[in-house]
């Protein structure tokens, strides 16, 4: 009997050992829940489809991909503990996802100190890769390249913007992409006549709109995540505030619910962006197209900053000689490969080490839809500028 039963469990520990050998563990940590959910919500989705056309395609060396993804909150501190969680418990090879420049910085500093490579596919703060860290990737531009696009706009079209006001959130990616774009401004001969921060998920912007009014700037360049964004555009409505252009530095104004919460207010309002459907990728459109029919909703460059960085997270547990952090690491060093989001190779430059570069673009909100304008090899739609004045709406 004793045999019997030390045998049933000899083949119950095989049968369980030879399934979770089938998988092989992939972290992500999003903001799933509070202020940040939107932008959890959208790159989750896109996760979750990529990695289900991966292992549709019979996964990856012969083993599913599974997904374990931990919830930042949109806050540093449980960022911390979400991924000492995936790599002291869950024993994740690799970790990708990262929204927020301030929880991603107090992130990746863990990866970095337990030597797990961490791909970032949004976290945007300049400095994540400007420190040599060996673990750490990054996919997307940081924000001091967001304004590539626009600053060519400035300087082909809208050649009458002479002043500008910068209106930011007091956060690692508001500071840091205020200050960056400050400095090109004034390159491109701008004024700038105000650069001020504000606290995020604030109910009234209207004491600095006022300030922001008196200065009659030409254009008004905000850093704000959706709240904020659909706020400081609706109260600069009511406060008949009539720039030549309101441009958004991407993160909230490039979201669906931005003009659902902004309404009218939201038309010809511009942003940056990282990416489109229309832009000259294998796959772009295609990307957009599956997640609208399988979602019943529009994604963006969040959606696709995430759909992009699990078939680079694939290729290289793919190309690693084992499937184990230091091998996966060197195997993302080699990257050199194309997604729906662009290229990714990650190169050096400037302080920067193991970035992916890649151009940006701009949008506007036209008839109710996120329309890309700029450049015009990429444009869905001509722009419309300059913004007509409320009245004249």
């Amino acid at each position: 009997m004793r045999l019997k039963c030390w045998l049933l469990f000899l083949v119950s520990s095989l049968i369980i050992s030879s399934v979770s050998a089938k998988t092989i563990k992939v972290g992500i940590i999003l903001p799933l829940t509070g202020s940040l959910a939107k932008f959890g919500e959208i790159e989750k989705k896109s996760f979750v489809m990529a990695v289900e056309e991966i292992n549709a395609k019979g996964g990856v060396k012969g083993q599913k991909i599974e997904l374990i993804i931990e919830d930042t909150t949109g806050k540093p501190d449980v960022g911390r503990s979400a991924i000492e969680k995936l790599i002291t418990q869950d024993k994740v090879p690799v970790i990708g996802g990262g929204y927020s420049s301030s929880v991603t910085w107090a992130t990746i500093a863990v990866a970095q100190q337990n030597r797990v490579p961490f791909l970032v596919n949004t976290g945007s703060a300049d400095k994540i890769t400007e420190q040599n860290w060996r673990y750490i990737f990054r996919l997307n531009p940081p924000v001091s390249e967001y304004p590539g696009a626009f600053a060519s706009f400035l300087g082909t079209i809208a050649k009458d913007v002479k002043s500008v006001a910068i209106l930011h959130e007091n956060s690692l990616f508001g500071q840091k992409g205020s200050k960056k774009f400050a400095k090109q401004a004034k390159k491109l001969g701008l004024k700038v006549v105000l650069n001020e921060g504000y606290e995020a998920g604030a109910i009234d912007f209207k004491p600095v709109l006022v300030k922001v009014k008196s200065l009659k700037p030409d254009a008004i360049y905000m850093i704000s995540y959706i709240m904020d964004a659909s706020l400081l555009i609706r109260q600069s409505k009511e406060l008949n505030i009539n720039p030549k252009l309101f441009v958004g530095g991407a993160a909230g104004f490039t979201l669906p619910e931005f003009k659902k919460n902004a309404k009218s207010a939201a038309e010809y309002v511009y942003s940056a962006t990282l990416w489109t459907p229309s832009v000259p990728y294998p796959g772009a459109k295609e990307y957009y197209d599956k997640f609208y029919a399988r979602y019943n909703a529009p994604t963006e460059y969040h959606g696709a900053e995430a759909y992009a960085a699990m078939y680079v997270l694939a290729d290289a547990i793919k190309r690693a000689k084992k499937i184990a952090p230091e091998e996966i690491r060197d195997a993302l060093a080699k990257t050199d490969m194309m997604t729906a989001f662009g290229p990714v190779k990650f190169i050096s430059y400037d302080k920067k080490t193991q970035q992916n570069k890649l151009p940006t673009f701009l949008v506007q909100w036209l008839d109710g839809k996120l329309e890309t304008v700029w450049p015009k090899a990429v444009a869905t739609k001509k722009y419309y500028y300059p913004t007509p004045k409320w009245s004249k709406r």
